[in-house]
């Protein structure tokens, strides 16, 4: 008689025991999971909560927002997130579920824009550059200035420091002329990648070393923004939601990016963000950080400007303002004039010892963000591979 057809028995009995322990067992992986789910995204939501300068006392008050030190936290959270959301994936996770669809083409899509990213980060690393030279530039200035007494000669030394600076900071924010940018993570002379070299670590760490002139940071996001669709129905509650939250973070982050520092074409940039839906407990303080930082970009965005980066607007203020005072002085010098002189050359001073404690360890962080993202994109094809060798079955 077969044993299914007597439960009853001591074979039957440890059948059915095992089969409700499987279940059992499927159930609470389950509930492991929407807790994994749960507290990660309440973390999302905690980090950009504290990233938002927004408080109860003064609720339009942006002090310290696109700030180095505020950069440099956004940075840390997005560090935060990708840990949490890789041991999320990869620890306690069968692969064989992560090669079944929609989770395979999730993943495919969001390692395509990690990939993107490293590009953003090797721009934003030249713009940095770019930042150390205009702050070379207004030392020279302040030096000149801090001369007592102020002679002619050390403000002409002075002026053209300063006529220097704002001509590089307009050439750098047109794109520049140059044929290729070579980006500071670069391998140079590296040879093109083929083969396995395409998805390896290797190749990542040498990818874009040199772009034309014709790459755009503003194409750049719209490709990563592409296909960028909050799952729905049931996805809601399962890993397709981690998956996309972890997209959209790292979206945010080189948004933020580029409107901060300078690098290659922004046009537009106050349109390239897919705001995700508000229901999710992370979106509200996201949403309302990516509209004001729209906001003031859309104010600026005619202009001949930098970025959004507060140490950069301070520069190009203080520089404008000295070059238009010393079209309408003369020497000998007043005194009122020389009070005024000296009250610019010292916030433009200031804004040089901002940008001198804060870029070197804000590029050091950018170093950081574009090797964690190689390392964690390494990690997850190789678990994605191991995904399909499980998933595949044995031919006999």
């Amino acid at each position: 008689m077969p044993v299914t057809e007597n439960p009853g028995g001591f074979l039957g009995r440890s059948i059915l025991s095992i089969r409700r322990n499987q279940v059992a067992s499927m159930e609470g992986g389950h509930d492991q999971e929407l807790e994994d789910i749960d507290l990660f995204t309440k973390h999302i939501a905690d980090r950009f909560h504290e990233l938002s300068p927004l408080t109860e006392e003064n609720k339009d008050d942006n002090k310290g927002l696109l700030s180095l030190p505020w950069l440099r936290k956004l940075l840390d959270a997005f560090l935060c997130c990708e840990a949490e959301f890789k041991a999320m994936i990869i620890l306690r996770r069968n692969p064989s579920h992560m090669a079944k669809p929609p989770f395979d083409r999730l993943i495919t899509e969001m390692l395509d824009r990690s990939v993107k990213a490293l590009d953003i980060c090797n721009a934003i690393s030249h713009g940095i550059d770019s930042a150390h030279h205009w702050q070379k530039q207004a030392e020279i200035a302040v030096l000149a200035l801090e001369q007592r007494p102020l002679s002619e000669g050390q403000f002409r030394r002075a002026k053209k420091a300063l006529t220097t600076l704002v001509t590089t900071m307009n050439h750098d924010d047109k794109g520049g002329k140059t044929t290729e940018r070579s980006w500071s993570f670069g391998m140079r002379g590296s040879a093109a990648p083929t083969g396995k070299d395409r998805t390896s670590g290797a190749h990542l760490r040498s990818l874009s070393w040199s772009v034309s002139k014709t790459w755009s940071a503003s194409k750049q996001l719209q490709a990563m923004a592409a296909n960028l669709a909050a799952p729905r129905g049931a996805d809601m509650n399962g890993l397709a939601l981690p998956i996309y939250t972890m997209s959209t973070v790292l979206m945010f982050v080189a948004w933020v990016l580029v409107t901060a520092i300078p690098c290659q074409d922004r046009g537009g940039l106050s349109m390239h963000f897919p705001v995700p839906p508000k229901q999710l407990a992370w979106a509200g303080p996201m949403i309302s950080l990516q509209e004001k930082i729209a906001e003031e970009w859309r104010k600026r965005e005619k202009k001949s400007f930098v970025g959004l980066m507060e140490e950069l607007q301070k520069l190009e203020k203080c520089t404008s303002g000295l070059i238009e005072l010393g079209e309408s002085i003369q020497f000998p010098l007043e005194e009122e004039k020389m009070e005024e002189i000296q009250v610019q050359a010292n916030d433009l001073a200031d804004t040089c010892r901002s940008l001198e404690e804060e870029l070197v360890p804000f590029q050091r962080q950018v170093r950081e963000v574009f090797h964690g993202i190689v390392r964690s994109r390494t990690e997850v094809l190789d678990f994605m591979d191991q995904a399909h060798r499980v998933s595949t079955p044995v031919l006999q």
